[in-house]
């Protein structure tokens, strides 16, 4: 198998709020966003969108872009279980690996919409996480957000990879991972390829304030993984392998963006795509924003996740400016 994603996967409920405020300071940054308390407030739609979840988007990526793609996940023994399953496996992948929970709910996250942004409310079910016996080793592994209190699950992939030293892993830090702290990861962090995230999210991890991307490169880097990748919104995406660091812009929008879940983990996982096939990491930094780019015209994480003609034409059709420079 080419590509196996872990993690937690959740349904999404999108609620697009209609009346809302948003409050930025002096920047634009640090917004917040605010409704009338105790009151009844209006909003535009709904709607519901299963197996989704970092990992989840990651697998559905791959597999849209030609690897054969698996998925170690976990759900309830309920609805909205079985409509997972069967989603993931409409996408071609190896649904084997998910471990249906009775007496655990799936998980089912809230998003609030308004306007491109959005705010997600999360709850995480405690499921029993294991590696699959006698798991064949993929060319890739692409780890992300599961539940709290699953540290020990996170020493036994660290071990199962150091004893398959031919199978490559991409680490993603979702919210609880973070929170572990980055000395109790370290094992993981020690056989990681790529560790990817955003800017505040690296921040966060190295225990720094507003840091030059340079540095957070560097000390991301220098927390194991050969290759650091850390998104900037607007600034775009950038990527250190200790010897070159590279900047790619964002891909110019063709309008403007509807909902902005699910664009960092497209960036990321194609990213990983394009190295499990080989690219280097100049390529790999020019497939991920187009991902991304598509990912934003469409509500939820996944509808506009893109094959890999679809991608390689946008490429092709990129203005000249779209380039990984070195910084």
């Amino acid at each position: 198998m080419d590509f196996i994603a872990i993690g937690d996967t959740v349904v999404d409920e999108f609620i697009n709020l209609k009346e809302a405020q948003v409050n930025c300071d002096s920047n634009n940054e640090a917004c917040t966003i605010t409704m009338r308390w105790g009151d009844k407030i209006p909003y535009e739609s709904a709607e519901v969108v299963v197996a989704v979840g970092n990992a989840a988007n990651a697998a559905v990526s791959a597999a849209r872009l030609g690897l054969s793609t698996g998925f170690i996940s976990n759900v309830g023994k309920d609805k909205f279980g079985e409509e997972i399953i069967a989603a993931l496996a409409r996408e071609g992948m190896d649904t084997g690996y998910i471990q249906v929970n009775d007496g655990i709910p799936t998980n089912h996250h809230y998003a609030l919409s308004y306007e491109a942004e959005r705010t997600i409310l999360i709850r995480h079910e405690a499921y029993p996480y294991h590696l699959p016996a006698a798991l064949p080793p993929p060319k890739w592994m692409y780890l992300s957000s599961v539940a709290e209190h699953t540290e020990s699950f996170h020493d036994e992939l660290a071990a199962w990879l150091t004893a398959h030293p031919e199978t490559k892993l991409t680490f993603q830090p979702g919210t609880f991972q973070m929170k572990m702290g980055k000395e109790r990861l370290a094992p993981l962090y020690a056989v990681t390829e790529v560790v990817a995230v955003n800017k505040e999210e690296a921040e966060r991890i190295l225990e720094l304030g507003e840091t030059d991307i340079r540095e957070l490169l560097q000390k991301m880097r220098a927390l194991g993984p050969n290759i650091a990748l850390i998104t900037d919104g607007p600034n775009g995406a950038y990527a250190y392998d200790g010897t070159t660091m590279l900047k790619v812009p964002r891909y110019p929008d063709p309008r403007s963006p509807i909902n902005r879940t699910g664009a960092g983990d497209a960036m990321t996982s194609t990213f990983s795509v394009a190295l499990t096939l080989g690219k280097s990491l100049e390529e790999a930094l020019l497939w991920g924003p187009v991902n991304s780019m598509s990912v934003i015209q469409h509500v939820g994480a996944q509808k506009g996740l893109l094959s890999r003609d679809a991608l390689l034409k946008f490429i092709a059709d990129a203005p000249a400016e779209y380039r990984a420079d070195p910084i």
